[in-house]
């Protein structure tokens, strides 16, 4: 019986254990939303996750199965720039600023 109880234990926990996290946030163009379109992708640690686009209000949302570090590379008008950010069980919300500096597209948090 106590076997059978620790394996059950076991069993409940895993899912806990595997389940995705989540990153999100508005792509800010300036102190304005950066609109719709902009594609955000994501890495975390050897896993790349495909682009999704941000809504009309800029904003933007990724599963991902790591926790932990993940690159995400915010691609706008044919120009990329990338920035750190790390991923939970409960989800990272990720606000994004884009600028152009010098020409080149620059991402950092808001």
């Amino acid at each position: 019986m106590k076997k059978t109880i620790a394996a059950l234990t076991i069993a409940l926990a895993l899912p806990t254990l595997a389940s995705a996290g989540e990153l999100y946030g508005k792509v800010l163009a300036g102190n304005a939303s950066a609109g719709e379109g902009v594609e955000v992708s994501a890495k975390c640690g050897a896993k790349s996750y495909p682009a999704v686009k941000t809504d009309k209000s800029g904003a933007y949302h990724l599963v991902v199965n790591e926790n932990g570090k993940c690159t995400l590379t915010v691609t706008q008008k044919g120009q990329s720039a990338s920035l750190e950010v790390v991923s939970y069980d409960e989800g990272s919300q990720a606000d994004i600023v884009l600028e152009t500096k010098d020409g080149k597209l620059t991402a950092r948090r808001k």
